[in-house]
């Protein structure tokens, strides 16, 4: 049931039945880190070994690929724009790490960016647009190197428009959600690895950024948020671990009322350790030439969000009050949904899972 609102009536949402869970068929035994529905019936992945796969059927079937000259990477990270259209990034130290990006369904692929920074490592990217997004680093003495694109084709440093850097400071490049895109213009990149796990956020496509702290576990190397999303442009949801702590459960999930100012801590999941993925059971479609962003005033967005990890999988409701296990789920590491039905989970050994809500 959707939700409804009114003028001076609370709004209401109904919880849905455990959804479906149907295993699908990569390909690749390859670890796939990334996913990204274009739509229900086209959808893109990435992973390790210069691994890319796609399917145009919903899932029945998937073609998988590898491009050339980048078998050795690692394709943390995956935006799907159309059929033919798609950006992959690799995440590893100085040239490995790299944009690519097709224009005729994988048969072929352009370097686009390629990271001449020794010290630098680029974790994830997000897009506002087919032509219009952002791609984010670890810090390399106290700056982050983040790029951006306004064209689809070049990416330019944008670095000297963000928050210093904590000593440490990184971002997690486990799922290809360490920074999340919302609207035209807004944007959120989650960070760890140092005293304080924060959210560096701008309002105005990057052009200038503030730091705002969070609650979850924190103040190691290998700590921090792992995974954010936002659906309108004041609530969002983050993910966080401990990789050092993989059976044990901590505070791992946040969520903001103020887009992304301040944090406060859910319930705690059902499963251990690391949250590497999670997404809201909404679609958020590239806005494309000439359209606008939603009057967020008759809105009512789903709060239900699935979340991921090497130890288990879970969603829930109500943005993290109540949690319901997904039986028998783990080592998936990514999640992302193409409409309020649609979704799926990516792995270890080329693991696809797709997961469907009822229409009722």
């Amino acid at each position: 049931m959707r939700c409804l609102l009114l003028a001076a009536i609370p709004v209401l949402c109904a919880a849905a039945p455990q959804p479906v869970l149907t295993p699908q068929s990569s390909g690749t035994t390859n670890r796939l880190q990334a996913i990204s529905p274009v739509n229900a019936r086209v959808v893109w992945a990435s992973g390790v070994g210069g691994t890319w796969v796609k399917t145009t059927d919903g899932g029945q079937t998937w073609t998988v690929g590898t491009v050339t000259g980048a078998e050795n990477l690692q394709f943390r990270d995956v935006q799907g724009v159309s059929e033919r259209v798609a950006y992959l990034l690799s995440a590893g130290t100085g040239p490995d790490s790299r944009i690519y990006k097709t224009e005729d369904g994988g048969a072929s692929w352009k370097l686009e960016f390629q990271n001449q920074n020794p010290n630098a490592f680029y974790d994830c990217f997000a897009f506002w647009t087919p032509r219009r997004g952002l791609a984010t680093s670890d810090s390399v003495n106290g700056r982050f190197p983040a790029i951006r694109t306004l064209d689809g084709e070049t990416w330019q440093d944008i670095g000297d428009s963000l928050p210093p850097a904590q000593p440490g400071e990184a971002s997690f490049a486990a799922s290809g959600t360490c920074v999340a895109t919302e609207g035209s213009r807004r944007a959120w990149i989650g960070t760890g690895g140092a005293a304080k796990a924060r959210v560096l956020r701008t309002t105005d496509g990057g052009d200038s950024w503030e730091a705002f702290d969070t609650p979850v576990v924190q103040g190691t190397q290998t700590s921090g948020v792992f995974t954010i999303a936002f659906r309108d442009a004041r609530h969002g949801i983050l993910g966080a671990g401990e990789l050092a702590a993989p059976t044990a459960f901590a505070n791992t999930i946040a969520r903001s009322h103020d887009g992304g100012q301040s944090w406060e801590l859910t319930s705690q999941p059902p499963f251990p350790g690391a949250v590497y993925g999670l997404s809201y059971v909404l679609a958020q479609p590239l806005l494309r030439k000439g359209e606008q962003e939603h009057d967020e005033r008759w809105e009512c967005p789903e709060r239900r969000v699935v979340i991921t990890g090497p130890a288990g999988a879970a969603w829930t409701p109500d943005e993290g009050d109540t949690w319901f296990s997904l039986p028998g789920v783990a080592n998936y590491w990514a999640v992302a949904f193409a409409d309020e039905h649609t979704g799926w989970l990516v792995g270890t050994e080329g693991r696809i899972l797709k997961i469907t809500f009822s229409r009722e």
